[in-house]
């Protein structure tokens, strides 16, 4: 499962970089960076949107995609759902006294 974590997570940079960049070269009303690239960006008719903005879409698809795949990757299950067990086993591991996480955080 590690391997598909990474790569998940390097596609998931990619496609935040590629979204980024293409937002910023959209322009409305013809001010912006869309002008650099000659303005006209129409390739299937007038009445369609632009390339630009149907890439942008299917970016943005799949970016929650990605998001919703890292998520479900990285979810685990604990095995305490006791957070002061945990906090007991975690003291003791290191030496300390056993105490409860509440008495950890009110004595200092």
């Amino acid at each position: 499962m590690g391997i598909v974590r990474t790569i998940l997570l390097v596609a998931f940079v990619i496609i935040c970089v590629l979204l980024v960049l293409l937002v910023l070269i959209q322009h409305e009303d013809g001010n912006g960076m869309g002008g650099v690239f000659g303005g006209q960006t129409a390739a299937f008719g007038a009445h369609s949107a632009t390339v630009v903005t149907k890439t942008t879409a299917v970016l943005t698809v799949l970016f929650f995609l990605s998001a919703f795949g890292i998520l479900l990757l990285n979810k685990g299950k604990s095995d305490s759902g006791d957070l002061n067990k945990a906090a007991a086993e975690m003291n003791s591991a290191a030496g300390e006294p056993s105490q409860s996480a509440a008495g950890s955080w009110l004595d200092e």
